[in-house]
């Protein structure tokens, strides 16, 4: 049985579509089966993973809709077992049009249900808001990953954000979890980067991973080329960073089963 992760934050430019694709493509190095579901009308994580987004027919926003199947909308990548349900600017009219639904904040979680077995792991790139789409994610997630850029208001809306998955964790899905915080961006030579580091483990302690992803060139420019950092540069400090933290990921999830 597979394991849904939304990583979520409604803060914009805190690593979650770098995070998001670069652990989909680490744990696909770890030979793990993985979908990535893009779950943001900016259609990042697709184009990172190298789909040209205006070709983009079948995806999310079917997905969403329930007028195609789950297997319908997933596209192979060139990353090595990465899986891609993609997303297009359309996305954007979705929760508009699912606000009248019934059952609304449920339609993802029952549309990707038959792949749950499928897939070892299954990561939601969310959108930069707390709206109907990252509603979806969280209640069809098992667990949340929360990127922290290691910047001046690291922590300004955390607060926010985790009063939203207290109250999906008791309207919508009890059983979800937060998998952890990663810390982004990283510089090491910062003094703030490292008040900040500290702020965080002070804060929330074992709720944080152990990895840090470091500020690397290379990361940024990866999705430019449309590819991971693995695929980019495998010998990069962004793709060790990735590694690291793919590894710990399936670590801690092999000691909770």
């Amino acid at each position: 049985m597979g394991k849904i992760i939304a990583i979520a934050n409604q803060k914009g430019g805190v690593g979650k579509t770098t995070t998001t694709v670069n652990l989909a493509a680490s744990l696909g190095v770890l030979e793990k089966k993985v979908l990535l579901i893009d779950a943001d009308p900016q259609a990042n994580a697709t184009s990172g993973l190298g789909i040209e987004v205006e070709s983009v027919d079948l995806g999310t926003y079917q997905l969403l809709e329930h007028t195609k199947n789950a297997t319908e909308t997933i596209l192979e990548t060139s990353s090595p077992n990465v899986d891609l349900i993609p997303a297009h600017i359309d996305l954007v009219a979705i929760e508009i049009e699912l606000v009248d639904k019934e059952d609304r904040e449920y339609m993802l979680k029952k549309a990707i249900a038959e792949l749950k077995n499928t897939y070892d792991y299954i990561l939601i790139d969310c959108a930069p808001s707390l709206g109907l789409l990252t509603l979806n994610a969280l209640t069809a997630a098992d667990s949340v990953i929360i990127p922290i850029q290691c910047e001046y208001f690291a922590l300004e809306g955390l607060g926010k954000l985790l009063n939203t998955i207290k109250s999906v964790q008791r309207i919508h899905n009890p059983d979800l979890d937060i998998e952890g915080m990663l810390l982004t961006m990283y510089d090491s030579r910062l003094r703030l980067s490292n008040q900040v580091v500290e702020e965080v483990r002070k804060h929330f302690a074992d709720m944080v991973f152990d990895t840090i992803i470091q500020r690397n060139v290379r990361l940024s420019e990866a999705p430019s080329y449309g590819e991971s950092i693995i695929k980019y540069d495998a010998s990069s400090k962004g793709a060790a960073n990735y590694l690291n933290m793919a590894n710990e990921l399936v670590k801690k999830n092999m000691e909770t089963v």
